[in-house]
């Protein structure tokens, strides 16, 4: 025994292999796994209810909620409603029959007017800023005064609109339309100061 204790390295004084060891250091162990499980446990935990911390956190705050406040009236008909000077950014308006409502003075910057149909509408002096406008119906429409600016207005038609004193400046409008409304074009935005032939590249 001596011998295979020498050959192996073993110590064979204490009988058992396992003696020496602490009961203690188990247990230690195994609240260390214990521990880790419950830290993964609170990692998930605290991914799950972050969102809804940071999200109450910034309703509390004044005006904070602004960001997540729209109307949605797509695919309503809008005919003859009143809108004047109403607060409606980011709004969406997408497929709206607006027949002859009244959007004057409004703000309607960054708002979803997509396929919209706004024959004999009033726009006048309405802020149309980054407004998602493309193949919308806006013949006849009054936009006297309107601001555009970076509006995309692709597909859409103006026949018969009033654009005196408009501002056309970075929208996207098709080569037609714009040959288009060169031809009445005149004036320069009063909140802009620029005019609307130079708007439209006339």
């Amino acid at each position: 025994m001596a011998q295979l204790s020498r050959r192996f390295g073993l110590d064979v004084s204490g009988g058992s292999p396992l003696a020496g060891r602490s009961p203690q250091g188990s247990v230690s162990r195994g609240l260390g796994h214990q521990g880790s499980g419950l830290r993964g446990l609170g990692a998930r935990a605290l991914v799950v209810l972050l969102p809804a911390v940071l999200l109450a956190v910034l309703f509390a705050l004044p005006g904070a909620g602004w960001a997540f406040e729209k109307v949605d009236y797509t695919l309503t008909n809008q005919s003859g409603q009143d809108f004047h000077g109403q607060a409606l950014a980011n709004s969406s308006f997408a497929g709206v029959v607006g027949r002859g409502a009244n959007f004057a003075g409004a703000d309607l910057s960054g708002a979803i007017l997509t396929q919209a149909a706004f024959p004999a509408a009033d726009f006048n002096g309405t802020d149309l800023t980054d407004a998602l406008m493309d193949r919308a119906d806006f013949s006849d429409t009054d936009l006297r005064g309107a601001i555009l600016r970076g509006a995309i207005a692709s597909g859409s038609r103006f026949g018969g609109a009033r654009i005196e004193n408009a501002d056309f400046s970075d929208a996207l409008v098709d080569r037609a339309s714009q040959r288009q409304l060169c031809r009445t074009a005149s004036g320069t935005n009063p909140v802009s100061g620029v005019g609307t032939r130079e708007s439209l590249g006339c």
